[in-house]
């Protein structure tokens, strides 16, 4: 597999620095060049380093429940720096309190995210599948 770029990071003002290790971890062992920007990031530091890297998806982390605040928009920002096509995956406890993830994940695929991952995917689940997206890319 030729080497492909992943932005990773957590959005917004998440903190959680763990999961993001793992996930820089699992997708290096993988065989992609990941290029991680931390905890605290803003959406336009996510679509900066896609740009920046010429990166083939971003895969954006939220633990605390703030995710549907934090990722809206960030479609529109990455199709008005001029990689609309970008795969987006994002993944986490990406809501408060208990809900069912079926309309989560309806209501993050409809905020233009590729993916959505449930709190406690394995790092597994998002590699087999960026590794089907990526191959249908081209």
């Amino acid at each position: 597999m030729s080497s492909k770029t992943i932005i990773i990071g957590v959005i917004g003002a998440d903190v959680h620095a763990v999961g993001n290790k793992i996930l820089d971890y699992a997708f290096t062992q993988a065989g992609y060049e990941v290029v991680n920007i931390g905890v605290l990031a803003s959406q336009e530091e996510f679509v900066k380093a896609a740009v920046e890297t010429g990166a083939n998806a971003i895969l954006v982390s939220s633990l605390y429940g703030h995710g549907e605040i934090d990722c809206r928009g960030l479609r529109e920002k990455c199709e008005e720096a001029g990689i609309g096509n970008i795969l987006l995956y994002v993944g986490g406890n990406l809501v408060v309190g208990k809900k069912e993830w079926e309309p989560v994940k309806e209501t993050f695929m409809n905020m233009g995210f590729d993916r959505a991952y449930p709190p406690g995917t394995a790092p597994e689940v998002a590699i087999e599948d960026l590794k089907k997206d990526l191959a249908q890319e081209g």
